[in-house]
């Protein structure tokens, strides 16, 4: 490079290489504009959770037959109203049980209702569980019928079977339906209106199975209406 007359001369080969730098990066950002144009980039995407943060109503379980809350198989109150017993005595306790495959039994849950204050005495106890199918719940049933002990009778329940088992200290109502069992064990005690633990039971097991099975049994009697509970 040399000085001419006070302006600065650039040589020929210094000029050709900056042409030829400077049209290889246009080259390069056209390049990139038409690549960008023709093939975009894909913008991820993700699932949305549910807006409770739970499942979705897709991935609920539709095997589920027996609640998990004894409250809503028989509320405590709707016992004491049955029993003649004051508001607020019974005390309700939900255990959770597990499968059992090699019978087909895919729910289990227990309800203990027993007195609340004083002494802590049993009231009834209630087993609800549900199988695979109506052949696996039928033989369970028969199973657990034919280890039970005590005078048996069977029991009319519409399309249910049903059969009682009354003992020394206490009346055992063991039922099934479709892909339920329910066995329901009342304690001896006494019992309002002179009724039997039979009587009692029965009923017991009418307001119950609508609540621990896939549908109602057909040909149910309707329950005696409760008096209401003592005061």
């Amino acid at each position: 490079m040399r000085r001419a007359g006070g302006h600065v001369v650039v040589p020929h080969a210094a000029r050709a290489f900056r042409v030829v730098v400077l049209g290889f990066v246009l080259t390069v950002v056209l390049a990139a504009c038409g690549s960008s144009s023709e093939e975009p980039t894909a913008v991820p995407t993700f699932p949305v959770p549910a807006a409770d943060g739970g499942p979705s109503a897709d991935s609920a379980d539709p095997g589920d037959v027996v609640p998990d809350d004894c409250g809503e198989i028989l509320a405590a109150g709707d016992l004491e109203a049955l029993l003649g017993l004051p508001l607020g005595s019974v005390k309700l306790r939900t255990t959770i049980g597990v499968a059992q495959p090699s019978v087909g039994r895919t729910e289990r849950v227990t309800c203990s209702y027993n007195r609340n204050g004083g002494p802590s005495r049993s009231l009834l106890v209630i087993n609800a569980t549900a199988y695979r199918d109506a052949d696996a719940a039928a033989a369970q049933w028969r199973v657990n019928t034919d280890a039970e002990s005590g005078q048996r009778s069977e029991v009319p329940l519409g399309s249910a079977f049903a059969s009682l088992f009354e003992k020394g200290d206490e009346a055992v109502l063991m039922v099934a339906h479709a892909t339920s069992n329910v066995s329901l064990v009342l304690p001896e005690q006494p019992l309002p209106g002179d009724r039997s633990p039979r009587d009692v039971l029965v009923d017991l097991a009418l307001r119950i199975l609508p609540a621990v099975t896939v549908n109602v049994p057909t040909g149910l009697p309707e329950p005696v209406p409760q008096a209401g509970a003592a005061r």
